[in-house]
């Protein structure tokens, strides 16, 4: 008699496994809506490209 009970909200391997799955398929959405790291960069891009007058912006003054 040295078996513990069954809790119903117990972790267990599966469970385990399947709270580690759950974790990584927000992640991997979170990463989606996001946009990735390609969209970051070209958010870099453009924000460096900002700083600089175009020559649109030069040619007015």
């Amino acid at each position: 008699m040295t078996d513990k009970p069954n809790l119903p909200f117990g972790l267990n391997p599966i469970r385990i496994m399947i709270l580690g799955m759950g974790v990584l398929a927000l992640v991997i959405s979170l990463s989606i809506i996001m946009g990735g790291p390609g969209a970051y960069q070209a958010l870099k891009d453009a924000s460096n490209a900002a700083k600089e007058p175009t020559a649109e912006q030069l040619q007015g003054e």
